[in-house]
């Protein structure tokens, strides 16, 4: 026995991509599913470090590149998401919370000097300020701090929380499913390279057909095996790893900011997320941590500790608990494996395969799918109701990244 399920839109995977796109789309009357293997906001979105980068970070070779102009207008897409004034399309994000209104960027010593006079340009005029040392966050309101701070136009965010505020209301629109061998999720595809249906076995057996127009692949790094089932070779998926370091601690101050180094990448980028404890869970992501893939975890613990020290030593981490965590970005194949510069959205047959490339360029993605089905000529239905049978799962909101991996303390 079988039945069908009508809807105009699914969409695979609740990263933060998926959800957007998924919220987007449910405002505009789009009738829309979404599909989630694990976790709503698991993966590379939790692991995040919740910047809503304004581009600023692509811009210390001296120039404006690509990346940075694709990416400058979203903290303000964001900000206004956030403040509940996202317009008729963009979600109400004001249940999420901001961990900090703004992301910092501080020179050690004197590498700041040689880049005033660059934030200080037309360029960047209103997306860099530099900041005299009354306005500088208390983290570097020490004397031993003789660098410089410019303030970003960049938003920091509790990720967990922006995943609630995105499915909030929807839930009956979300399934849990599992794509494995063993699983009750299955990609039915025809001889013309298109998706007919998702088959979903319900805990009594019985399967149900979910049909669409469109199916939108949003999966991050899960992409590759769907594809794989569908069929598609084109596009292909890249993998890019970080190993970032953990350190839980109970110094008062937290931080959000790129250290400057020698090279066009942050040396570190540290943000700081609260844990159920009243501690701090810094996170520390940037150059030590594209490095430290190729060290074990200990190594790569050594020599934070020691950047750490060097870099901030007025802050006593000797009673601090370290571990790592290794992410993989997952996007669309790149020559020599470089970073995309925008959201990513190919149409494949009646599919759309995407990857956000970052987090801040969630809306990005989502603005790209509705021009595609727009041009496709897939409008709302009149009736925008896409009911599910009794009988599934739905999926959870994925807990914090650090959950597990520290010994002491609920750390939730």
């Amino acid at each position: 026995m079988s039945q069908t399920v009508e809807a105009d839109v699914v969409v695979i995977g609740g990263g933060i991509a998926g959800l957007w796109l998924f919220r987007t789309l449910n405002t505009l009357g789009y009738r829309t599913l979404l599909l989630e293997q694990n976790a709503l906001g698991g993966g590379q979105t939790i692991k995040s470090q919740g910047i809503v980068h304004g581009g600023t970070k692509y811009t210390l070779t001296g120039q404006l590149t690509n990346a940075s102009q694709a990416i400058a207008g979203m903290p303000e897409r964001w900000r206004n998401a956030l403040a509940g004034k996202g317009g008729e399309v963009d979600p109400d994000l004001r249940s999420a919370r901001i961990l900090s209104e703004y992301h910092y960027l501080w020179s050690p010593g004197d590498i700041g000097s040689r880049l005033t006079s660059f934030f200080a340009s037309k360029a960047l005029r209103g997306r860099v300020d530099a900041l005299t040392s009354e306005q500088f966050p208390a983290i570097f309101k020490h004397d031993g701090f003789r660098g410089k701070v410019y303030q970003l136009n960049e938003i920091v965010l509790d990720i967990a929380t922006v995943t609630r505020a995105l499915v909030s209301g929807l839930e009956d629109k979300t399934l849990k499913v599992d794509w494995s061998e063993q699983g009750n999720a299955r990609l039915l595809t025809n001889a013309n390279g298109e998706i007919d249906a998702v088959a979903l076995a319900d805990s009594n057996g019985q399967t149900t057909l979910l049909q669409a127009k469109r199916f939108v692949l949003a999966a991050g790094e899960g992409a590759e095996a769907l594809l794989n089932t569908w069929g598609v070779s084109h596009p292909k998926m890249q993998v890019r790893p970080l190993q970032m370091v953990m350190v839980r601690h109970s110094h008062p101050e937290p931080v959000y900011a790129h250290c400057l180094g020698t090279t066009p990448l942050p040396r570190m980028t540290i943000t700081s997320h609260p844990d159920a404890d009243g501690k701090w869970v810094w996170y520390l992501g940037g150059g030590i941590a594209e490095d430290g893939v190729k060290q074990s975890a200990e190594e790569l613990i050594a020599t934070a500790k020691k950047e750490l020290k060097a870099l901030l030593p007025w802050v006593d981490l000797s009673q601090a608990e370290w571990d790592t965590l290794r992410v993989n970005r997952a996007e669309p194949k790149q020559s020599r494996l470089l970073r995309p510069d925008a959201a990513f959205c190919q149409p494949v047959a009646n599919g759309i395969v995407t990857w956000p490339t970052k987090l801040a360029l969630a809306p990005n993605l989502s603005d790209e799918v509705v021009r595609l089905l727009q041009e496709d000529n897939i409008r709302p239905a009149t009736d925008n109701n896409c009911d599910m049978p009794e009988g599934f799962s739905r999926p959870d909101i994925c807990p914090n990244f650090w959950q597990g991996h520290f010994a002491q303390g609920k750390t939730s």
